[in-house]
């Protein structure tokens, strides 16, 4: 069993993850700054069952601080609900940025798109410079866009009393360390 937490207040600079793996009686948990080498602690317990106890109460603990579940990176196995769900903040974030309005409708929409994608921004988060243009925003979009899966276009072609069938299908596996231009 595994889970992958994270933490988000661009306004108060956190950026922040917690993940926690069960392995038999062994619980490895690793926390840090999204993007950075992590801290680590192993704990070695009885039983798995003591295992899962641990683990449970420490998901809980960080839930209750406010830590959201999300995945360390983004690929085609992400829930499309999660995708679309990051597009539409990104509208937000565009129009904010397109008339250049960094207010708490701009944040808020900021926090949640890193607690779906979460994001290296580095040691210090300028909110204001996260989406430096539309057309960062426009680049996000597009990327992320490119994970929903394509509704099969289906041709029916008669040959001989024959039908076939030509389906696009798109797979973006690895997607994630193209997802953020270099700053």
């Amino acid at each position: 069993m595994e889970t992958y937490l994270v933490y988000v207040d661009a306004a108060s600079n956190s950026n922040k993850f917690w993940s926690a793996k069960i392995e038999g009686n062994q619980l490895t948990v690793e926390w840090g700054r999204v993007g950075y080498n992590p801290q680590r602690k192993v704990h070695n317990l009885a039983n798995p069952q003591k295992a899962m106890m641990k683990y449970q109460s420490l998901v809980a603990e960080k839930q209750m601080k406010g830590y959201r579940e999300s995945q360390p990176q983004i690929d085609d196995s992400r829930d499309i609900s999660e995708i679309r769900r990051a597009i539409e903040l990104l509208e937000i974030i565009r129009r904010c940025v397109e008339q250049k309005r960094f207010d708490n409708s701009y944040i808020n929409s900021l926090n949640q798109y890193l607690k779906i994608i979460p994001t290296p921004l580095g040691m210090q988060i300028d909110p204001g410079k996260i989406f430096r243009s539309v057309a960062d925003v426009d680049h996000q979009r597009q990327l992320l866009s490119s994970l929903i899966p394509v509704t099969p276009v289906t041709a029916t072609v008669k040959v001989k009393e024959a039908t076939t069938t030509d389906e696009k299908v798109v797979s973006l596996r690895g997607i994630h360390p193209n997802l953020w231009r270099h700053f």
